[in-house]
């Protein structure tokens, strides 16, 4: 097992750590196979603590504090992140298999949502409401009470930031259930939420499986809002255990997102967005592009550059800091294999040489020969795989980017101002960036799908709204 540096297999619950009567679960190390450490494996009796101990916070000290108290703890929790994010960006390497470069980009994300919502905490504010004569009719925004995060392997430390973030700025009292894949920079967050002087039980921490820690927390009554992020199969099982409480859920689920690439587009500028937005963190992104649509005109240069980029790239363990880094674990790669057995014509492969044996690596592969309704361009891979498809005519590439069951993401790549605009318009999504792709993260920028790709919204203020009730008060004064 690798020296993580701190105790790896404990609960934060309440105002210190502790085992779990489930024991401990093995963490993995994608890179090599390896045992990194052992950690809690909570289950019920773990979530029930650690439920009751974030509605003592919400209705005490952590309930009672002022929004400009709650923005200075946060601002001053980002600073520590921000402080120790080359430590942190280590252990998401290691544990998530990302490359290092990767890592601490999202080291410095998580300390930038913090000093985001710190800042925004004390902004959320109500509106009075014209009414009818001798009433004055304002509305509140208030915390909901206990909110559980449900996060998943792939990005840890960004999601962290974005849900467990704004929530605390909104004054809610957390319960994180980080994914057994990949928790330790949950554990390293809490401890760095300990030291910036969160009070006891703002903040608690449930490692374990989804089967059993994820299902208890997910239909536990004393859970007043879910923040999701992962699979559709697991997200219905959420927010069915949830509807059993009446509770709200935001959902951030699967994608197969297009990027558009129109014939007058800048390749220059466009090739290198294709390209990085399908293999980043291995392809195991909900946004990632999936699907590119060339249209016909240009659809020999863009293949044969992305082809090029794509032999070009290096796989390597994740501390090496390579182009690529392995999958998750053994069975994710199994997963990504099976979807590469449906077919497909393998227009360019990166090459895998000198590997370690025992990690969990698919070589980045480029795709063309597929119909739009073919599976290897209709489902999610979740692996380091884009599929090229032919348009002609802005009709055609409608129909195609919008004829999946997800709306999470899309790109459109064109010089016509006219163009942009209706394209904007008409695909289906959350998000569409003209002229780029993922606007280097966004922080600010409202982010989450439609259709399978799920419902609400993270990221911005929308997520501070996301993360409170709305209360009126209407006043007779005569």
């Amino acid at each position: 097992m690798s020296d993580i540096g701190f105790e790896t297999r404990h609960c934060l619950i309440g105002d210190g750590w502790r085992p779990a009567e489930g024991g401990t679960l093995p963490l993995g190390n994608p890179s090599d196979g390896t045992c990194l450490a052992e950690i809690a494996a909570g289950g019920p009796a773990e979530v029930d603590a650690a439920v009751a101990a974030a509605r003592a916070a919400a209705e005490g000290e952590w309930g009672r504090s002022t929004a400009a108290e709650r923005g200075r703890l946060l601002a001053r929790l980002g600073r520590l992140v921000e402080a120790r994010a080359e430590e942190l960006a280590r252990l998401e390497a290691l544990d998530v298999g990302k490359p290092l470069s990767q890592a601490r980009a999202d080291a410095l994300a998580l300390a930038r949502y913090l000093e985001f919502y710190g800042g925004a905490a004390d902004k959320v504010m109500g509106e009075t409401i014209p009414f009818e004569r001798g009433y004055t009719v304002w509305t509140l925004r208030e915390p909901y009470g206990v909110t559980a995060h449900i996060v998943p392997w792939n990005y840890p430390m960004q999601i962290i930031g974005r849900s467990v973030g704004a929530a605390l700025a909104m004054g809610n009292a957390c319960v994180l259930k980080p994914a057994e894949e990949a928790c330790l920079t949950a554990l390293a967050f809490a401890r760095l939420a300990q030291e910036a002087g969160l009070p006891a039980g703002a903040l608690n921490v449930v490692p374990g499986t989804g089967r059993d820690a994820g299902a208890a927390l997910a239909g536990h009554p004393g859970v007043d809002h879910i923040s999701f992020t992962g699979s559709v199969t697991t997200g219905e099982a959420v927010q069915i255990a949830a509807a059993h409480n009446v509770r709200p859920v935001t959902l951030e689920l699967g994608g197969k997102s297009p990027q558009v690439v129109f014939a007058d587009a800048d390749l220059d500028r466009a090739l290198p967005f294709l390209v990085r937005a399908g293999i980043q963190n291995a392809g195991q992104t909900c946004s990632a592009a999936a699907r590119i649509l060339v249209e016909r005109a240009v659809l020999d240069e863009v293949t044969g550059r992305m082809s090029a980029a794509y032999r070009a790239l290096r796989l390597g363990p994740a501390l090496s800091d390579p182009d690529v880094g392995p999958l998750i674990s053994a069975r994710q790669k199994a997963l990504v294999e099976g979807h590469l057995a449906r077919g497909g014509d393998v227009l360019a492969e990166a090459r895998a040489e000198g590997l370690p044996e025992g990690g969990h690596y698919v070589p980045p592969r480029l795709l063309g020969g597929v119909p739009p309704d073919h599976a290897l361009a209709q489902e999610e891979i979740f692996g380091p795989v884009q599929v090229i498809l032919p348009f002609d005519g802005e009709d055609e590439a409608v129909r195609i980017a919008n004829g999946t069951e997800y709306g999470l993401v899309a790109g459109v790549w064109t010089r016509d101002g006219g163009r942009q605009l209706r394209m904007a318009r008409a695909l289906r999504a959350g998000q569409v960036f003209l002229n780029n792709y993922g606007a280097g993260g966004g922080v600010e920028l409202p982010f989450g799908g439609i259709g399978k790709s799920g419902h609400g919204r993270e990221k911005g203020f929308e997520a501070l709204y996301g993360f409170s009730t709305l209360k009126t008060v209407a006043a007779w004064h005569g």
